[in-house]
């Protein structure tokens, strides 16, 4: 434990001009009572830490001293590719690792370009959940990351509708999507690649056995083709709309984007008055009154009828509202 500090504090002192006690402990998560005899054992084994008196004082090395302990091992290197999404890397219990490697690339960097990730961070971030929602970190999130992580088979036991079901499975990736994490499997010895949610898991069970990946698995495009599959699944009924100009170009942004432009490269050419006819598809007529009400006069509903009646009477209590003569 003391020999990895020992390490830590070398390279941070590596990556900066110099260090106070109190930054180093508050790096190394220790007392600066802890810094001063650290600081004192490197300079025993010949590492020339210098300590700088009085009030700027500060450790810092000498002689241009670099070290050679910058190697990343896997489990770092796999998590540096994921320093751009550190709340996912927090919820996966990846924190530390990325921290750890970040540190041995900048200690590996020429002194002109130290800086680099900081500058890099204050520019760009990914801030992956939706607004307006709390998202919650899974309880089995970490157990089922150091099984992807590390290509070994799980006992799953999951929620699917009332009953529960156990599942042996082999990971094959992670994936967060608006703030809900999702794991992408095969079902062992041979089955179908699957997608489950990883809130629904009730026990994960990590065996000491490992998997053979297959190769050709690409998670970016797995996931995309499954996503477009779901989308597609849950839009079963049609409905027959008006769009003015206005609609048209809000449309995307109401219902599923995919299918809306779809919907529209398939409509007739605009009527006189500029406004296109288009059949879309949506997942229910009561999940397209509250889509479509959102385009407020720019869209009219032609069919089906009770859709069209349920519109026909929000625009008579609207005009109701807005028309009352009560002197409001």
């Amino acid at each position: 434990m003391r020999a990895a500090r020992l390490i830590k504090m070398v390279l941070l002192l590596q990556s900066r001009p110099s260090m106070t006690a109190a930054e180093l402990a508050r790096e190394l998560e220790v007392s600066e009572r802890t810094v001063t005899r650290d600081a004192q054992a490197l300079s025993e084994a010949g590492v020339p830490v210098y300590a700088d008196r009085g009030r700027a004082g500060g450790y810092r090395l000498v002689g241009g001293y670099r070290t050679r302990l910058t190697g990343l091992h896997r489990g770092e290197a796999e998590a540096l590719f994921l320093s751009g999404v550190p709340g996912a890397l927090r919820e996966m219990g990846l924190e530390d690792a990325a921290s750890a490697a970040r540190l041995k690339v900048s200690a590996a960097l020429l002194p002109s370009l130290r800086d680099a990730s900081r500058t890099a961070a204050q520019r760009f971030h990914l801030d992956a959940p939706n607004w307006f929602k709390e998202p919650k970190t899974p309880v089995l999130l970490p157990a089922v990351a150091d099984a992807v992580w590390d290509d070994r088979r799980v006992t799953a036991r999951y929620r699917r509708g009332e009953e529960e079901v156990v599942r042996e499975l082999e990971p094959y990736g992670l994936v967060l999507k608006a703030g809900v994490w999702y794991l992408c499997a095969r079902v062992a010895g041979g089955g179908s690649f699957r997608v489950y949610r990883i809130d629904r898991f009730t026990a994960v069970d990590t065996g000491e056995e490992r998997f053979e990946r297959e190769p050709e698995f690409d998670l970016p495009a797995f996931w995309e083709e499954r996503a477009e599959q779901f989308a597609r699944s849950i839009l079963r009924a049609r409905v027959v709309v008006r769009l003015s100009p206005e609609g048209v170009r809000r449309l995307p942004s109401a219902l599923d984007s995919l299918s809306a432009r779809e919907a529209l490269a398939d409509a007739d050419a605009p009527d006189g008055d500029g406004w296109v006819t288009v059949a879309l598809p949506v997942e229910s007529e009561e999940v397209a009154h509250t889509q479509l009400t959102a385009l407020g006069p720019e869209v009219e509903v032609l069919a089906p009828g009770s859709l069209r009646e349920r519109f026909a009477g929000d625009a008579l209590r609207l005009a109701g509202l807005y028309h009352r003569q009560d002197g409001v």
